[in-house]
């Protein structure tokens, strides 16, 4: 959805012609997250990278945190449509004392792993108490076997991405072009084929994706007439 929306707002200001301002404001920002209610996924695709945002009682305002190098992203995608509203419903309207200092406690381990390119530490940063748990018991059994089964395969770590049904591993170890690397050097082949077997012990039906995450954020690829000029060429002659 936050894809969509950061598409359709950028679509409409290249077909008004209009552009916001960045610098100060992040007029952009503002504008998706007021949609979507969050910048957490928005911000990300208008930047790229892995994001943090936070709204200082004026504006929504994020930092970059950085990507440690060779990580890869290994994502069982199942066939079915994860509902966000019934993933939420079953979520408490509260929490515990101790479920939000055990979670607060593993975001700032989380990252600070990844500022520091920590990859072994990204496993204890992952935990949680306040969604997963719930989710799993009531919607996606498989979840924790098949984190269970990516770790023991050699990931750094498994989640339940957002409120599903994606579930997330990332791995370490990538270094260059996959046709070009020693796949014992790497460990996103076993760690796939770890996930996609508990996925057909629990019959849940889908495919992996192995790929690394973008430091790049939403982009016009084309526009007619072409912004470029006889001069003066743009990137992708956009």
């Amino acid at each position: 959805s936050s894809a969509a929306i950061v598409a359709g707002i950028i679509a409409g200001l290249v077909l008004a012609g209009h552009r916001l301002p960045v610098w100060g404001s992040e007029s952009l920002l503002q504008i998706a997250a007021s949609i979507e209610g969050h910048p957490d996924n928005v911000a990300p695709v208008i930047y790229g990278g892995i994001q943090i945002g936070i709204h200082n009682g004026t504006r929504w305002i994020t930092e970059r945190v950085p990507s440690p190098p060779g990580m890869q992203l290994v994502m069982f995608i199942p066939d079915f449509i994860g509902k966000t509203s019934a993933a939420r419903a079953v979520l408490k309207d509260t929490v515990s004392r101790a479920d939000a200092a055990f979670n607060i406690g593993r975001v700032a381990f989380l990252v600070h792993a990844l500022a520091v390119g920590n990859l072994d530490n990204l496993k204890w940063g992952v935990e949680d108490r306040m969604h997963q748990p719930q989710r799993a018991q009531a919607i996606y059994p498989h979840l924790y076997p098949m984190i269970k089964a990516a770790e023991e395969a050699g990931a750094c770590c498994g989640y339940l991405s957002g409120a599903g049904p994606t579930v997330m591993a990332l791995t370490s170890g990538a270094s260059g072009d996959i046709f070009t690397q020693r796949e014992k050097e790497r460990t996103d082949f076993s760690v796939a084929k770890a996930m996609m077997q508990v996925a057909q012990a629990y019959n849940v039906k889908g495919r992996i994706v192995v790929t690394q995450g973008t430091q790049e954020g939403a982009r016009v690829v084309k526009v007619e007439p072409p912004f470029s000029t006889a001069d003066i060429t743009f990137r992708d002659n956009v």
